[in-house]
């Protein structure tokens, strides 16, 4: 169908994120395919090394799954930061990563995890990794004629911790700014850092440049202050009606060193 009305046509999944821009003439379709009777889409399962969530799957369905609390804790965490439970109960996993909105929790959790998304088309099936899938607003790696069909997402071990901050002006409101950190800790050193920064670009991205001041430090040794100023490097805020460039990047810097600093409890916990 996606190849046969090309451009007129748009996939549905849980609509929680295209009927509003629909209902605001913010673009328009000729034809909708709905994802929501294809069953396949609606599968999860809990492996030892990673959980595999297909695209369909309701967001409230993984938050209500305690399975999800142990063995992702991160994208537990993220769940009921969405919208509000309505929202949730329709919106979907992969229906969030495919928006790609910069703002979204869900795209900056699985640039954190390092995780990957399987997609469908008419060349075949490929695996992309979410550092490749986030492309810009609202645009992914993702071609016209393709569907994400699932999304695998690393279980968590000994020794990981995780956090999430944002800052929305109400709850279930876009984050102005936000992060998900995801860390290793052995011993006292820290031998993996992942940050992931949403509202604070055109698209969700790591941040790079405070990955590598933080992995291989002492935890003893460790400024969370400083490796929040360092994440913004690679920020690039806009100003907007809600908040101003500025005011985004200072709370950014201040949820990363929050984070950093919950993430590290949460290790040794």
């Amino acid at each position: 169908l996606l190849k046969a009305h090309g451009d007129d046509a748009k996939i549905i999944a849980g609509g929680q994120s295209l009927t509003p821009m629909l209902a605001l003439r913010l673009t328009r379709f000729d034809h909708l395919v709905d994802l929501a009777h294809i069953d396949p889409l609606r599968q999860m399962t809990v492996e030892p090394d990673r959980v595999v969530i297909g695209a369909m799957v309701r967001q409230s369905v993984v938050e209500r799954d305690t399975r999800i609390a142990t063995a992702v804790p991160l994208l537990a965490r993220a769940i009921p930061c969405i919208g509000h439970r309505a929202v949730r109960n329709r919106g979907t996993i992969g229906g969030s990563l495919v928006h790609a909105d910069p703002a979204s929790e869900l795209p900056a959790v699985a640039l954190a995890l390092d995780a990957t998304l399987t997609a469908i088309g008419p060349r075949g099936i490929r695996t992309i990794a979410a550092t490749d899938f986030f492309h810009g607003t609202w645009t992914t790696a993702l071609a016209d004629d393709e569907v994400l069909t699932e999304i695998a997402f690393p279980t968590s071990h000994t020794g990981d911790g995780y956090a999430l901050e944002e800052v929305a002006r109400r709850h279930g409101d876009f984050a102005l700014a936000g992060t998900a950190v995801a860390l290793h800790v052995d011993g006292e050193r820290i031998t993996r850092a992942a940050i992931a920064l949403f509202g604070l670009a055109p698209t969700v991205i790591r941040a790079g440049t405070a990955e590598t001041t933080l992995t291989g430090i002492s935890i003893t040794a460790l400024d969370p202050t400083l490796v929040g100023t360092a994440a913004m490097a690679d920020a690039a805020p806009s100003d907007d009606i809600h908040a101003t460039a500025e005011y985004r990047r200072s709370v950014g810097a201040h949820l990363v060193g929050r984070a950093i600093t919950h993430a590290i409890e949460d290790a040794r916990a």
